[in-house]
């Protein structure tokens, strides 16, 4: 058969196609579209034009119109974005990304994200469809955001179920915030509000997602510190590392420096929601460890703990920001956790961290010295990591009434 005979022949085929697309049934469309998708995968932009005689723009049209028209109910709706997904990702195929955009295919996009009939699958569909729009330059990442992408995208990634999905939300953000200067400010506050979900794969990787974006903004916000802090009250050891990971990016930071350290030194003595009685923890051990086990351990102490640790890294890792913690009354409080707390591994935490900052420190080594006394002292340095466990209640007392306040006697140091 001649080239001519081919040509005639391929485009009566598609003409025959389009005519049972426009006269069929919805379930006969979407079996058409799932024989396009099972076929065509991989597929570049002179392929899909060959397969449908340079007619492939005629095919798109009738699927993103067919999904525009009927997205709302949800039926249909994965094979109708995977279909789109095979134009959009076809090499080479730029034009069908410019008609998508013509069509309104972005809004249309972003609706489906937060829509209730749609799927997980939908969902995830949809935001692989808006990240070749955000990957096709910075032109198309502000077509985005003018769109109200960022909130469309955090609220997916903040009500989304499924790990895959909140991190396909988690990497579109990146890609928004990154060669976006118009917007990058917008991601990050966008992801600063993801912190207080009640997800903790939406809080870990929007954790993830604000270390990422620290660099390229090169500044913060006070914003960040409460949301932020409250996260060492998870119970998710996951979400308590990324915040600490990100807690010792945010520490070089001026403006929010002051905050953050204060804020987690009050936060070693906290107000509690609920008191156990101490004279129950020192006469009924056991009736405490059922309480606890019970009930676990109560998110404040929970954050009492992770406040500890975390600063015993930062002051390991940085003698400046533990001179800082010191002239902050960080001493006086550590002292008062390990000895009046209700969970033990906050107890441990205060007196790890304690022992870091006082090898740092004569004063700081000399003041715990003369708080602690001789023999709870000696305990104390010998195996910090198990103080808690050889205290009596009148040692306990000591710790807990300690007069070290360090920040008095180097302001009387200065004058």
């Amino acid at each position: 058969m001649s080239s001519g005979g081919k040509s005639s022949t391929a485009t009566n085929r598609v003409l025959s196609m389009f005519q049972e697309w426009d006269n069929g049934t919805k379930a006969s469309r979407a079996r058409m579209l799932e024989d396009f998708v099972s076929t065509n995968e991989s597929q570049t932009g002179p392929e899909l034009e060959l397969e449908f005689a340079q007619a492939a723009s005629l095919f798109f049209a009738r699927i993103t119109a067919w999904m525009r028209l009927s997205y709302i109910s949800g039926a249909y709706l994965t094979i109708q974005l995977k279909s789109v997904n095979i134009f959009l990702n076809a090499a080479s195929g730029h034009r069908f990304l410019l008609e998508f955009l013509e069509v309104g295919g972005v809004l249309t996009s972003l609706e489906i994200l937060n829509l209730k009939n749609a799927t997980e699958q939908d969902k995830y569909q949809a935001l692989l469809i808006v990240t070749k729009v955000v990957k096709a330059g910075r032109k198309y990442k502000e077509i985005i955001c003018e769109s109200y992408g960022i909130k469309a995208i955090c609220e997916c990634l903040a009500r989304s179920n499924s790990e895959k999905t909140q991190e396909c939300a988690r990497h579109l953000l990146q890609e928004l915030g990154q060669g976006n200067p118009k917007y990058q400010m917008q991601v990050y506050k966008g992801l600063i509000a993801l912190l207080p979900s009640t997800s903790p794969k939406a809080q870990q990787v929007a954790l993830q997602a604000l270390r990422f974006m620290q660099p390229i903004v090169k500044t913060s916000h006070v914003s960040i510190v409460e949301p932020l802090l409250n996260l060492l009250r998870s119970l998710h050891l996951e979400v308590q590392f990324e915040a600490i990971e990100l807690i010792k990016d945010l520490v070089s930071y001026d403006e929010i420096q002051y905050m953050l350290l204060n804020s987690m030194v009050k936060l070693l003595v906290p107000e509690k929601d609920v008191k156990i009685d101490r004279t129950v923890i020192f006469q009924d051990t056991e009736e405490v460890a059922n309480i606890m086990q019970t009930t676990g351990p109560l998110p404040i102490f929970v954050q009492q703990s992770a406040v500890a640790k975390a600063i015993g890294i930062l002051s390991h890792n940085s003698i400046e920001v533990a001179e800082k913690f010191v002239q902050l009354g960080v001493t006086h409080n550590l002292m008062i956790a390990m000895g009046n707390s209700d969970y033990a591994d906050s107890q441990r935490q205060a007196s790890i961290t304690l022992e870091i900052i006082a090898r740092t420190f004569p004063l700081v080594n000399d003041m715990v010295q003369e708080a602690m006394g001789e023999t709870l002292y000696h305990i104390f340095m010998s195996d910090p990591d198990s103080l808690y466990l050889n205290i009596d209640t009148v040692q306990a007392d000591i710790l807990v009434s300690n007069k070290v306040d360090i920040p008095k006697i180097l302001a009387e140091q200065k004058q």
